[in-house]
């Protein structure tokens, strides 16, 4: 299924870090696809291909958007993805993640390589000062990649995203270049 990979962003022992392509679309709808049961209810990637080129045409031309794919270095295979979004440049230097790991991959710590990947690209190459992420309270397993990267919880907003017919608390949580001195 993986298709000849573009160049890396970065490499880990284990995944490289790669941009968002169009030609991803196959792999990466059919991955959501076989990963419903994991994502629902707090993720929903899009799985079909309309929805592909949409989604990865926004991450990949929208200067306030960075798109990552986090991938298997053996195979070639996406294990996840991982998008900075609402990037604020001039005082604020900061972006919102969001990420997904696919079901074959999930439980491996491929996405806590990534997540390492993606921050050391965002505080360098992006030049960014500041990370955060939105996550509902009941997510476990976003909540643990969060506090296992070092980021810190900074609050708790109520009625904050809409997700899947409504909107959801969420916990916000926060990484500073500071604080990976």
């Amino acid at each position: 299924m993986p298709h000849p990979p573009s160049r890396p962003l970065a490499e880990g022992p284990r995944v490289a870090l790669r941009p968002f392509t169009l030609a991803d679309g196959p792999e990466f709808t059919a991955r959501a696809r076989e990963s419903r049961d994991l994502h629902r209810p707090w993720l929903f990637p899009p799985d079909t291909e309309e929805a592909y080129a949409d989604y990865a045409g926004r991450l990949i031309e929208d200067p306030a958007r960075a798109g990552f794919l986090v991938c298997e270095k053996d195979s070639g295979a996406i294990a996840g993805f991982i998008n900075i979004n609402n990037i604020v440049r001039g005082g604020f230097q900061s972006g919102a993640l969001g990420y997904g790991v696919f079901a074959h991959a999930a439980g491996r710590g491929l996405m806590r390589e990534g997540l390492e990947l993606v921050i050391g690209y965002a505080f360098g190459p992006l030049g960014l000062h500041r990370l955060e992420i939105n996550a509902q309270p009941g997510n476990a397993a976003s909540l643990a990649l969060a506090r296992g990267a070092g980021f810190r919880r900074e609050g708790f907003s109520p009625d904050m995203i809409y997700v899947d017919g409504a909107w959801r608390d969420h916990e916000r949580w926060a990484l500073t270049t500071e604080m990976r001195d």
